[in-house]
């Protein structure tokens, strides 16, 4: 893993961090493995689309400690 999140400029959830790569706003996704296929697939098509690498980490409660929240987190986005 890329370690510590919370040193950087990051957006958490699955709408705002749709929206960022959509508008070419994200150098790097972050995505929990455990998220729902129905909710996540989407999301790794749309990074696959605008060339945003995918990083995974293994459940939505350790993407969420990564980031410094207290609560699981799907998905997580690297600003440029």
């Amino acid at each position: 893993m890329d370690g510590d999140l919370k040193s950087q400029q990051i957006l958490i959830g699955m709408n705002q961090s749709t929206e960022a790569v959509a508008t070419g706003k994200v150098q790097k996704a972050y995505v929990a493995k455990d998220a729902a296929p129905h909710i996540r697939e989407p999301f790794e098509s749309l990074c696959t689309k605008h060339n945003v690498p995918i990083t995974y980490y293994e459940t939505k409660q350790q993407l969420g400690r990564a980031c410094g929240i207290d609560v699981g987190a799907t998905c997580v986005v690297v600003l440029l």
